[in-house]
């Protein structure tokens, strides 16, 4: 009898994992994302009972929550609209510029609504002492409004000091308001610091709130990856840089200092960065987007600057592969030399063929990344890629001055691209994420010298050397590699 009993508990749970593996897996297949990502969470499903069903259950879709996403829903196209009614803006003059320019801004403005905008000034910041410094000095400057939003807000060193200008700004009635994703800046948003912020009248909001009640509804991997500053609607700054010194901040993970660039902007685009942060800011507090037309302090910005400026929000909500599609006509809009610098590289096969395909039409291709990385796993799902990439005539450079965070694209020394996102499946199709496309020759060059100066600092891959690696290690790549979707 107790064998039988057995012997019926044990039928019962296989003929269950059975429906529960061809379910999902059916579920995934009539998804219709990626083949990479489809065939990753496939692996996942049928190699692990069970737990794989769970694991897919809590970060396999992208679900923001029924009321966030509605508010999403209704919202955007409420910025979209705001964003090509905005006042008339000159025509621009593409042949000037670059030809290969004006598809990339017809996608970006088809697909996100965001014109290019003329007349902005844009300052390269590439240390955190210049980029707290200036900040600083701004908020000390303000007179209406500072508004942040970071991904990782971490006390220590210059950090401490914006968050004294943030209480001397609100002190004289300055508005200032903090944007933190829940996750990213966590130790933050319950420590005594932001006690002290609050008690002086700055508003903090949590980013996409996480908890272990929420993610059986919503999934709590979904980030707010945006680092975006606007002061007074004038002056805005982003970039890759977290609200954090490197000097200070995860000095225990033996990977050296992180390595950041920022961008200062005075000019039209600020206006649409202002706009940006606002919408952030109303989903948080769970209001209707819709005010945003009647927001008061999104005003015109007068020209300050001859740079042409796109922006590109992406995110869940904003166009499923909206960013990845623009990246690769970017790519392919290459003509002579393309300059990568990422800290995580763990592209799909579309970005792969895009990258092989410009080198092999004798486009200069050249992409830095950290030599030590504080992923192991997105570590290892790199390297896998190295050889192929190698052998197409990509030059691979390792980074070894401390860990790469900055991200950038520059194109011909005619256009650029900068931001937070990241070429890896994240960036592309999970986090939010903020990217600055700049059409102008200048500032491209100025930021192509930084990446110069980033690769005095490395050394290129010996695909010899690297040929020769341990099996095991080769091993390990091609294991992270088959997850690498899910990064």
């Amino acid at each position: 009898m107790i064998g039988t009993l057995s012997l019926d508990l044990t039928s019962w749970i296989l003929l269950t994992d059975l429906v529960i593996r061809f379910s999902f897996s059916l579920r995934i297949i009539m998804r219709k994302r990626a083949a990479s990502i489809s065939f990753a969470w496939l692996t996942i499903i049928l190699l692990l009972p069970f737990v794989g069903a769970v694991t897919y259950l809590l970060f396999g879709e992208n679900r923001l929550g029924e009321r966030r996403a509605s508010r999403l829903l209704k919202g955007r196209p409420i910025l979209k609209q705001w964003a090509t009614s905005l006042r008339e803006i000159p025509a621009v003059d593409w042949q000037a510029v670059n030809p290969e320019c004006r598809p990339l801004n017809q996608q970006i403005f088809t697909t996100t609504g965001m014109p290019t905008m003329p007349g902005n000034q844009l300052e390269l910041i590439d240390t955190a002492e210049l980029f707290f410094s200036r900040l600083i000095t701004d908020i000390d400057r303000a007179h209406f409004n500072c508004s942040l939003e970071f991904y990782i807000f971490n006390e220590g060193g210059g950090v401490d000091a914006v968050i004294e200008a943030l209480i001397r700004a609100q002190e004289r009635g300055v508005t200032c308001r903090l944007l933190l994703d829940s996750i990213g800046s966590k130790p933050f948003l319950r420590s005594q610091s932001a006690n002290r912020l609050r008690k002086a009248g700055v508003e903090i909001r949590e980013a996409l709130p996480a908890g272990l009640i929420r993610a059986l509804f919503i999934r709590i991997d979904l980030r707010n990856h945006r680092k975006i500053v606007v002061i007074d609607n004038e002056i805005a700054y982003t970039g890759s840089q977290n609200l954090v010194d490197p000097k200070f901040f995860r000095q225990d993970e033996q990977v050296g200092e992180w390595v950041d660039a920022m961008v200062r902007l005075t000019g039209p685009v600020v206006e649409l960065l202002a706009a940006g942060f606002l919408f952030d800011w109303l989903l948080e507090r769970r209001q209707w987007p819709t005010r945003l037309k009647k927001m008061i302090g999104i005003q015109p910005v007068s020209a300050a600057g001859d740079a042409l400026v796109q922006l590109v929000p992406s995110g869940p909500g904003y166009g499923e592969s909206s960013i990845h599609d623009f990246l690769l006509t970017a790519i392919y809009a290459a003509r002579h030399e393309l300059v990568l610098t990422t800290p995580y590289f763990v592209p799909d096969n579309a970005i792969l063929a895009a990258l092989r395909s410009a080198a092999q039409r004798g486009v200069e291709v050249t992409i830095i990344v950290p030599e030590t990385n504080d992923s192991r796993l997105v570590h290892y799902a790199s390297r896998a890629n190295f050889t192929t990439l190698s052998q197409a005539g990509i030059r691979i450079m390792f980074f070894s001055g401390g860990l790469l965070h900055t991200k950038t694209i520059t194109v011909d020394n005619d256009f650029c691209l900068f931001g937070s996102v990241n070429l890896d499946m994240r960036s592309f199709w999970l986090n939010f994420e903020m990217t600055l496309v700049i059409y102008d020759q200048v500032f491209t060059n100025t930021l192509r010298s930084l990446q110069q100066a980033y690769l005095h600092r490395s050394h290129q891959l010996d695909l010899a050397v690297f040929n020769n690696r341990p099996y095991r290690q080769q091993l390990l790549e091609n294991i992270a590699l088959l997850i690498g979707p899910l990064l």
